[in-house]
């Protein structure tokens, strides 16, 4: 597969390339959801009045600035000390918008953004998020741009399970929909994000589609929604998902259903064989990691050259 690109604050806000086929293509931007949820506090509902003046008092952080580049570098170390002396110097920062270079239309990050921000895996991200809840940080706070997104949409397209448990387990919403795919299961099973789209429908997210149930293998699922009869395409559609998360099953019976066994999507590149034959997230993520630590294979090393 295509290497990917960072979400990195030198990108914008967001540099993203989907996983959606082994030929990936770089989509550069904001990706995310609609519009934004009301503001829950960790201390109950807010009031109209009360959301409004904290908007007018939220922090804005242009791009580069000094704060906003010292709190994710924190944040991102793992630092979980930094992290609680930042806030408690400046409390606003659990709840920052960061600008990134396209300026403020082009959306924002905050710092649960950077505990969720692509590869994924940062030290201690579980309890950092713990940490920037417990300062008043909103799970469901978004990007803004044209495709805001929440944290749990950016973790689930880094398929980092545990930072998205600790996002769910404050309260992220589920199904949040208009993310660069749609909603987060939308994100993660077109990211080949496995173990985070297994996550959320464990955690209660609804499957009403077919390319979901069958990328995920869920086939008393995948016959229900196959006999509400599905639109031109959706048999092919999720026939291409069930091989690229290798659901033999799922496959075989799309198939024999009607499902075109060379459909290409026009959201991907390559047949259901060359999805079947892809990394998946997680998995192109070590080997990229590997591969950056110098990391050598063994084959082929036993062959001599001139």
């Amino acid at each position: 597969m295509a290497a990917r690109t960072a979400r990195g604050w030198e990108a914008g806000c967001s540099a993203h390339q989907p996983s959606l086929a082994p030929a990936d293509t770089a989509r550069l931007g904001l990706h995310g959801v609609g519009p934004r949820e009301a503001h829950v506090s960790i201390l109950g509902p807010v009031a109209p009045d009360t959301e409004k003046s904290h908007e007018q008092r939220r922090l804005t952080l242009p791009h580069g600035d000094p704060s906003a580049l010292e709190v994710i570098s924190a944040i991102h170390a793992g630092d979980l000390d930094a992290v609680r002396r930042l806030i408690a110097d400046r409390p606003q920062l659990a709840t920052a918008r960061m600008i990134g270079r396209k300026g403020v239309e082009g959306g924002w990050r905050t710092p649960l953004h950077a505990a969720a921000d692509w590869p994924g895996y940062f030290p201690n991200a579980p309890m950092t998020i713990q940490v920037l809840v417990e300062a008043g940080a909103d799970p469901n706070d978004d990007t803004g741009g044209e495709r805001p997104e929440t944290p749990l949409h950016w973790a689930a397209s880094t398929d980092d399970v545990e930072v998205a448990a600790a996002l769910i387990d404050a309260g992220a919403d589920l199904e949040t929909p208009g993310g660069s795919i749609g909603t987060q299961l939308d994100n993660a099973i077109g990211y080949t994000c496995w173990h985070v789209a297994r996550l959320l429908v464990g955690r209660g997210a609804r499957v009403e589609k077919i390319w979901h149930a069958a990328a995920l293998g869920l086939l008393d699922r995948l016959e229900e929604l196959v006999a509400a009869g599905p639109e031109a395409g959706e048999l092919s559609k999720g026939f291409w998902h069930a091989c690229s998360g290798a659901q033999r099953r799922a496959a075989e019976y799309l198939l024999a259903q009607g499902a075109d066994l060379n459909w290409v999507p026009d959201y991907a590149e390559g047949t259901p064989l060359d999805a079947a034959g892809g990394d998946g997230t997680r998995r192109e993520n070590v080997i990229t990691w590997l591969r950056d630590l110098g990391a050598r294979s063994s084959a082929g090393a036993g062959q001599q050259t001139d």
